[in-house]
């Protein structure tokens, strides 16, 4: 990990540096490394996976409107790699957390946020969820009928809700195909229970909550020098 706290040094001393990021693989690694990973802007500065892609693999759109975006392609990848996992993790954000700091984390998240009460929509959503083991984001929101007009908005918040209690997490991602048979589009996230996809012991921990929290914290303020602590806080709060 000594590199990549070097590089957020880096950041923070000269104020942009170079992004180490250049393929799957190293994705993939930068991940194990750091433990904890935003996808996209994370409110401190360079921390996300796509502040630290090399040049030549961010964001590119063409003229006739298509695009090119590495880090999008790759991220199904890094999931069904199985050494971590992803969701709305960030302050309702998306990343990534590996696995050797999942157990931490879900410990100190189901603290904040414990499993619905009975009854409940989110109740009902994770019941759904579990009783099909994996459902797409779309198919999940039309088995609890959420199909009305500004339904999709309401279900998503909810959904939201339970990936930052640590109670769904994506699977991987299904993409559309065009007549010619290739993928298009952004996707849909494939929905599951962390215990489903980890193993219910991966989710528990021998830790109290706070004494989890404090590791992560601990652990985030020795990589990230230039975040304050009040930023930590919120990002795993």
């Amino acid at each position: 990990m000594k590199a990549f706290v070097e590089y957020f040094r880096n950041i923070h001393e000269h104020n942009g540096v170079a992004g180490c990021i250049h393929s799957c693989p190293e994705l993939m690694e930068c991940v194990r490394q750091l433990g904890f990973l935003p996808l996209l802007e994370s409110g401190i500065q360079g921390y996300a996976a796509e502040s630290m892609m090399a040049e030549e693999c961010r964001f590119i759109q063409f003229d006739d409107g298509s695009w090119e975006w590495p880090l999008w392609q790759w991220k199904g990848s890094v999931v069904r790699d199985g050494d971590c996992v992803y969701g709305k993790f960030f302050a309702g954000k998306a990343g990534f957390i590996s696995r050797k700091w999942w157990p931490d984390f879900c410990n100190w998240r189901r603290s904040q946020h414990p499993v619905p009460k009975e009854g409940t929509i989110e109740d009902f959503i994770l019941a759904t969820l579990r009783e099909h083991g994996s459902m797409v984001a779309r198919e999940l929101r039309a088995a609890c009928d959420f199909t009305g007009k500004n339904m999709r908005s309401k279900f998503d918040a909810y959904v939201g809700r339970l990936q930052m209690g640590t109670h769904i997490v994506t699977e991987d991602f299904v993409y559309p195909v065009d007549k010619h048979g290739r993928e298009y589009g952004f996707g849909w996230s494939l929905l599951t229970t962390p215990e489903r996809l980890l193993g219910r012991e991966t989710c528990q921990c021998k830790r109290t909550p706070e004494e989890s929290h404090e590791r992560i914290l601990t652990h985030l303020s020795q990589l990230l020098p230039m975040a304050t602590e009040q930023q930590i806080r919120k990002l795993i709060k």
